[in-house]
């Protein structure tokens, strides 16, 4: 009997390297803003920031370590974007098929790499 292609077996996990790092990136560099960045905007936006404190306290210690994870998983979305978009096709019923997913891929991406910024420039 044949082996069949990872894309047959599993069709909708084929892609879901772009979502899943931009996910990890977004919660990284959402570690990084929590002990000052976050507080002071969502303070300045009417929101009430007193909930920051207890991620604050876990993700300050750890702080360069989720600076680098979240660039290195932002980056690692970004390249995976930027080969999807090359290729010529995306295989039939996978993740990076779907518009709306790429869409806010490129969205959270886009958000993750501001919230990572000023959570690295008001540190």
């Amino acid at each position: 009997m044949s082996e069949l292609p990872s894309t047959r077996r599993h069709p909708g996990r084929h892609g879901a390297g772009a979502v899943l790092l931009t996910l990890g990136g977004l919660s990284a560099a959402f570690g990084v803003a929590s002990c000052c960045a976050l507080p002071l905007i969502l303070t300045t936006m009417g929101v009430s920031a007193a909930w920051l404190g207890g991620v604050a306290l876990l993700a300050a210690p750890r702080r360069l370590l989720l600076l680098a994870a979240a660039g290195v998983c932002f980056a690692g979305a970004a390249f995976l974007l930027w080969r999807r978009r090359r290729a010529v096709a995306c295989a039939p019923g996978a993740i990076c098929d779907r518009p709306a997913i790429r869409g806010m891929t490129v969205i959270g991406l886009i958000a993750g790499l501001l919230l990572l910024f000023v959570g690295w420039a008001y540190a």
